[in-house]
């Protein structure tokens, strides 16, 4: 039973995430006791084809910027915050933003702690970030950032500064990292390949598939070695529709993205990529 109250805010909250109807966010908190990402797993393994869209990012307001060196060897993606879109939106607060962004560029940071102890306009950033909240009156931080190294890197940002992109490409192709960079921004996958994908998220999609099919009456009474096989090819399902490579290329949905470097040229794949968004 859980000991935790469940209300109507954490319900919509739910929901909003989701897509889930009002009941079922209801009963996937309460037997979760009100954690949200283990009741988007519970729907997920009843079935449900909710939109599972994790709560990890760290920002409702802000912008996000994202730039490489000249010589396109290294790219940073920084997210500086605030709490208003009224705010996000001036264009005094991008510019401030594209400063912090130049700093982490010029200064060859490695990590959020050495951008904000790094100098932009003779002045340590954490001493302009303080300077800004006074001057603004909101709370502002710079709460995301991200780097990547590659033989060549692609920068891209969608929106009003709302998502930015970073791909790592293993030779140099510019138009080829850009339409990368948009299929990233749009389709937001969890890894390069399959073999990237993280331990921890092979090892849920294997429980969630599990238990879908624990729940499907047509499964009741099959072996279990014939369950773990199913399952199996609904993880290869997911490494399709989730992983870059394996992923279909948006502006030619008969490709893969894969398929599209190698038209490009032959030995071209991505080494790495990360991807900031407001939410």
């Amino acid at each position: 039973m859980s000991t935790v109250t469940i209300s109507a805010q954490d319900i919509n909250k739910l929901r909003q995430m989701t897509g889930a109807g009002m009941m079922d966010c209801r009963k996937a908190l309460t037997e979760t006791n009100g954690d949200f990402e283990a009741a988007i797993d519970w729907l997920r393994k009843q079935g449900q084809k909710v939109a599972a869209k994790r709560s990890d990012r760290e920002a409702k307001e802000g912008v996000v910027i994202a730039k490489t060196t000249f010589d396109n060897k290294t790219g940073i993606i920084i997210c500086v915050s605030c709490e208003t879109d009224f705010v996000s939106k001036n264009a005094d607060f991008v510019a401030f933003a594209q400063t912090i962004a130049d700093a982490a560029v010029n200064n060859n940071v490695n990590s959020l702690d050495e951008l904000n102890n790094s100098t932009a306009s003779g002045s340590k950033v954490s001493d302009l970030v303080n300077d800004k909240l006074a001057a603004i009156g909101e709370k502002i931080g710079i709460t995301k950032f991200e780097r990547v190294d590659a033989p060549y890197v692609s920068s891209y940002i969608h929106g009003t500064y709302r998502i930015g992109v970073l791909v790592g490409l293993n030779k140099e192709a510019a138009e080829a990292g850009r339409d990368v960079a948009m299929q990233i921004a749009a389709l937001s996958p969890v890894a390069v390949d399959a073999a990237s994908v993280p331990a921890n998220i092979i090892s849920r999609e294997k429980d969630i598939a599990l238990e879908q099919l624990k729940n499907d009456p047509k499964m009741a009474g099959k072996p279990a070695d014939m369950l773990d096989k199913i399952a199996a090819g609904k993880l290869n399902a997911f490494f399709k529709e989730h992983t870059l490579l394996q992923q279909a290329f948006v502006k030619d949905s008969g490709k893969t993205v894969a398929d599209y470097l190698k038209s490009v040229n032959s030995d071209l794949t991505v080494t790495e990529f990360k991807r900031v968004a407001l939410g």
